[in-house]
């Protein structure tokens, strides 16, 4: 199928690993002018074929993901696609934590700042150009936990509960002029946030008395209810982001898809 993005130009953030990279990967292969933002490059990054932007950023600073966007407008003539991919732990932060007590005031800042208000500030720096176009489309990538709420990753999945109520809420404001702004809510993804030395199936791996093998393919999908009995890959959220952002969605705006494994069973 034919996305229609020959020629569209798109801003992935968090582009160098995991999620973001197979979204950057995916829209590259359709044709797209991609911009990939993240601290550092990647050899994955540096790997992939088309026409390609490195733009380094660190996206805790309120400055910066707005000079992502200009320099994609400088580089490219303006903007179609917005993809707020990064989040998750913020840098120098290992997740999970087990309880409400867990987190500080700046625990809750950081976490706040890079999952939350990084995106409000893309969103606010990319809206402009794309309305200078006639439009456009925003995916932002939230998390199953947004709408599953547990003592587990209390700020992360309180920050993203606000990254999917703001999709709504722009997508209600801007969509009568042709911007479309949908949810991607994945369920655990196996990227290095879960395979890293110290990262998750670690930590769950010493809190259960596991090995950190068994956490990711048996531990992990149990705990979580997965219906599919496995962690989500990167790739198949990419799929749902990517076609999101066609034209292909036209008449989709305001919705948040779930690609989870079957970890949100409610109707």
């Amino acid at each position: 199928m034919d996305l229609q993005l020959s020629g569209k130009v798109a801003v992935v953030t968090g582009a160098s690993q995991g999620i973001g990279l197979a979204v950057t990967r995916t829209l590259l292969a359709e044709g797209a002018r991609v911009v990939a933002a993240s601290r550092r490059r990647s050899p994955e990054l540096d790997a992939l074929e088309g026409d390609l932007l490195h733009v380094p950023a660190d996206l805790m600073d309120p400055e910066e993901p707005g000079r992502v966007v200009a320099r994609a407008v400088a580089e490219f003539g303006g903007l179609d696609i917005l993809v707020n991919n990064a989040g998750g732990p913020p840098p120098g932060v290992d997740l999970p934590r087990f309880s409400f007590m867990a987190p500080t005031d700046d625990d809750w800042r950081e976490m706040f700042e890079f999952n939350l208000f990084s995106a409000v500030r893309a969103m606010r720096a990319a809206i402009p150009p794309m309305l200078a176009r006639g439009g456009g489309a925003i995916v932002n990538v939230s998390t199953g936990g947004a709408r599953l709420p547990a003592p587990m990753n209390v700020d992360y999945n309180a920050a993203k509960a606000g990254l999917t109520n703001l999709a709504k809420a722009v997508s209600e404001e801007y969509a009568p002029q042709g911007i479309r702004v949908n949810t991607v809510s994945p369920g655990p993804v196996r990227t290095a946030w879960w395979t890293k030395s110290g990262g998750a199936a670690d930590i769950i791996a010493a809190a259960t008395g596991s090995d950190r093998d068994d956490v990711l393919t048996k531990v992990a999908p149990e705990m979580m209810a997965l219906s599919t009995g496995r962690l989500v890959e990167p790739q198949e959220i990419a799929d749902v982001v990517v076609l999101l952002a066609s034209p292909r969605s036209a008449s989709t705006t305001g919705a948040d898809f779930a690609v989870d494994g079957g970890f949100l069973k409610q109707v």
